[in-house]
């Protein structure tokens, strides 16, 4: 391998997208990469984004890209519906992948892929970065210090604004048989930094509603039917006994973002969400020991280990990016990987089937 790890980035853009707003800074502010290649939808486009991303080449085909022998990991930032086939691919060609969320439709394919890679012998990454947030590695470490105590209960409720008109890109976020509605990404996000924080569900129940069943087409003024879920409830225990809620709302004019409760025998933790950002809020911790009011709890500097100063957004995807090149380097696992994917995958296909059978389910 060259001195630094040469990055092939698959759905690169110009101008707009996830790609170009988080994980070129990102990319660019680490010492570990050098951006090689890029691949677009056509050769002017590709053209356009290596000149803005920096890339040596460009390429209007995909695979071309991941044939590239110059090309040591390949970033899947293209939308599930749109990936067929891409992480395969990228596997068969011996490249280190680093694919956005949702990894898959479904926890069995998510399974494959993530055996297709470790039997490739390589590293991957999957984009559930918001575990890595500073606050939420803070809220692990002390509930595992018991600094509250046995924990009790806990809770997570996150509402979210929604416009009823919306441009044509965003057709499939209404479309329940796509794996990129709210389900899949919000409370795949949520549901994934949650149980970085508190545990994982032993068992659970779920109810899932379509409140608002239809939205307008920007473009056309078309009027879609809606078949994914906007309100998402689910409640269980923990694998440690705690008994858990999650509660996701979306629509309306205003939403007020994440907040977690922790209840413990000797006092509980609270944390809120600045704003109501998916992916990128700032957060405050607070706690209370023992019947004392709630006080905010700032969270130590070590917790911000990449970029310190950088948007959250930012810094949570340059920390998976930095633990990455750590794993290309020493072939150790890496989190948040294909692996944690499939976890997050199980837990939403156990939601899906507790609000379709009505019946309790059981994590194996």
């Amino acid at each position: 391998m060259a001195d630094t790890i040469r990055v092939g980035v698959v759905g690169a853009h110009a101008v707009r997208g996830w790609g170009r707003a988080v994980h070129l800074p990102a990319l660019s502010a680490l010492p570990d990469y050098t951006v090689e290649a890029v691949a677009g939808t056509s050769p002017e486009s590709a053209r356009a984004a290596a000149d803005v991303w920096g890339a040596r080449r460009a390429f209007d085909d995909p695979y071309a890209l991941m044939d590239d022998p110059d090309v040591d990991l390949v970033v899947i930032a293209v939308q599930l519906p749109k990936r067929d086939g891409l992480v395969e691919a990228a596997v068969a060609a011996g490249k280190h992948v680093y694919c956005e969320w949702p990894l898959a439709l479904s926890a069995t394919s998510a399974e494959g892929l993530r055996a297709r890679a470790d039997a490739a012998g390589v590293r991957h990454a999957v984009g559930l970065q918001s575990r890595n947030h500073p606050s939420i590695g803070y809220l692990r470490d002390l509930l595992a210090a018991g600094r509250i105590g046995d924990v009790l209960s806990t809770s997570l409720t996150y509402s979210l604004a929604a416009p009823e008109v919306w441009s044509r890109r965003y057709a499939a976020l209404f479309d329940a048989t796509k794996g990129v509605n709210h389900l899949a990404v919000v409370a795949g996000h949520s549901l994934d930094m949650f149980r970085a924080a508190v545990g994982d569900f032993a068992e659970l129940s779920a109810t899932l509603a379509t409140r608002i069943p239809h939205v307008t087409l920007e473009e056309t003024g078309e009027r879609l039917d809606v078949t994914s879920p906007d309100q998402i409830v689910i409640g269980g225990l923990l694998d440690s006994g705690a008994a858990a809620c999650a509660h996701f709302m979306t629509g309306g004019p205003r939403g007020d973002g994440f907040r977690i409760e922790v209840h413990g025998r000797a006092g509980r933790l609270v944390l809120t969400a600045a704003d109501d950002s998916l992916v990128a809020p700032d957060f405050t911790l607070y706690a209370s020991d023992g019947a004392a009011p709630l006080t905010e709890l700032p969270v130590p500097a070590a917790y911000f280990r990449t970029l310190p100063d950088a948007p959250p957004a930012l810094r949570n995807v340059a920390q998976v990016y930095a633990d990455l090149a750590h794993g290309i380097r020493t072939g150790e696992a890496v989190t948040p990987d294909f692996s944690t994917a499939v976890a997050t995958h199980r837990l939403l296909d156990a939601v899906k089937r507790a609000a379709a059978t009505g019946e309790r389910q059981r994590m194996a």
